[in-house]
């Protein structure tokens, strides 16, 4: 059976509508605020530990987490430049993924540390500095809202981005915590308002992060992506290319939360041209459903996958092969071309088995 992997070449692939421009200034503005991050983070651990605010300590601790998160999202961003290779055929764009999913268990394990720490903070309390709390939370404030800023005009699609969103915000959060403790110290002296609003942003921050892991790991289990419903795609075909009789094993993906791939067996009329077909639905693909990369194995007849498989295992006494299709888009036992008997058999080799 012919492949038609049309523009398919991976090695130095370019994918058609991948805004290189954007994943560099993204990648700009994670630079500047990483800097002005780690910066300030030293300023605020200093004034934790001499005013005795929890408040802005685990602003602090949540700043170098951040820190260090928004350094590996800049450095996902670089390595995500480099072009594929033999080895890497997509390229290094998924380390951006990873680094997300990173950046949501980093913030797990931050609130935890926030929620332990006002525990005991809060059962054995000690002196706070309302005046310096309050300066110090307040220069905090500023420089995350400078941050917010530089971040927020970036790409909302990125999940790389989001990450690095995700944590200034919470780093802000922990800004506006701190200025309210220190408001509520110096007019009432009363010092458990400072780790009860800092469990209340690690609260608050807990959600945002488990969405963010959530939609990573979709990513790297190589889910479909919630923006596309696999099964209408495949009937959009069918209904809009000429000389398509049926789509399946179609499988849907995400390299890296941005680009789309997708991967089928697309079933022709008797007498249709090969390559017309699979540039058509490519096109299709491309226009009405944004993926821009696709990989579609044509066929005639019965599908060379089971019959390969037949040939593997043999005919069982219903002359089926016993292959389980759950999750086709269709039907693919109507079109198997199977003997009466199970008698039949290809010679080994004589159909591709070509699997995805």
């Amino acid at each position: 059976m012919a492949h038609h992997h049309a523009g398919h070449s991976h090695a130095g692939h370019s994918h058609a509508g991948h805004s290189h421009g954007a994943g560099t200034t993204d990648k700009t503005r994670v630079l500047i605020a990483a800097v002005l991050t780690g910066g300030f983070m030293v300023a605020e651990a200093i004034g934790g530990l001499l005013t005795g605010s929890l408040a802005l300590l685990a602003d602090a601790g949540h700043m170098l987490t951040d820190s260090v998160a928004l350094w590996l999202a800049w450095y996902a961003f670089k390595l995500a430049e480099r072009p594929a290779t033999s080895r890497h055929t997509y390229g290094l764009s998924r380390v951006k993924t990873l680094v997300a999913y990173t950046n949501g268990v980093m913030i797990f394990l931050v609130a935890a540390w926030i929620v332990y720490e006002a525990v005991r903070r809060f059962l054995e309390p000690g002196p706070i500095l309302g005046g310096p709390m309050l300066a110090v939370a307040v220069a905090g404030m500023a420089v995350n809202i400078v941050g917010f800023f530089v971040l927020n005009g970036g790409d909302r699609n990125s999940l790389n981005m989001r990450g690095a969103l995700l944590h200034v915000i919470g780093d802000l959060l922990g800004s506006v915590a701190a200025i309210a403790a220190a408001v509520v110290i110096l007019f009432t002296g009363w010092t458990p308002i400072d780790p009860i609003l800092s469990v209340l942003v690690a609260v608050l921050i807990l959600s945002t992060a488990w969405s963010l892991m959530r939609d990573a790991a979709g990513v790297l289990l190589e889910g479909v992506p919630e923006s596309v419903d696999r099964d209408a795609v495949a009937a959009d075909l069918v209904a809009n290319v000429a000389n398509l009789r049926e789509v399946h094993h179609m499988h849907i993906w995400s390299m890296d939360g941005e680009r789309n791939v997708a991967t089928l067996h697309a079933c022709l009329t008797d007498g249709a041209d090969p390559y017309s077909a699979v540039s058509s639905i490519k096109q299709r693909l491309a226009s009405q459903h944004g993926i821009r990369h696709a990989t579609v194995e044509p066929e005639f007849g019965a599908c060379a996958d089971t019959k390969a498989e037949q040939d593997d295992h043999g005919h069982n006494t219903s002359g089926r092969s016993g292959h389980d299709h759950e999750g086709d888009t269709q039907d693919d036992h109507d079109h198997h071309d199977h003997d009466a008997h199970g008698g039949r058999h290809e010679q080994p080799g004589a159909h591709s088995g070509h699997r995805h």
